[in-house]
């Protein structure tokens, strides 16, 4: 039951973060249309378009799989506060589901 609920809570989130323009432009994750395979092109585009002008490129990779895990909660929760609008329901919600 949690993992449905979870489930409807993403949607609404994302829906009004889209909604706010909240979101990167160039994020995939949580987005309709978006996976994988469109941050792949993205990237293989990108450097295609800096050969063509002779340019240099470099690719960095970073792993962020764990960050909630690690990551310390009080500030996750006062920038989705002060950054992004979350009310106290949702904050509250959203404290309860990381502790």
């Amino acid at each position: 039951m949690s993992k449905v609920v979870k489930r409807l809570i993403c949607r609404q989130l994302v829906a009004y973060l889209q909604q706010n323009g909240l979101l990167p432009e160039l994020l995939t994750a949580y987005r309709c249309g978006h996976s994988t395979e469109t941050a792949d092109l993205k990237i293989i585009s990108d450097f295609l378009a800096a050969a063509d002008h002779g340019e240099v490129t470099l690719l960095s990779l970073l792993d962020l799989s764990a960050a909630f895990d690690t990551g310390d909660h009080h500030i996750l929760l006062d920038r989705l506060y002060y950054s992004f609008g979350l009310g106290d329901k949702v904050l509250s919600w959203i404290t309860s589901f990381i502790s």
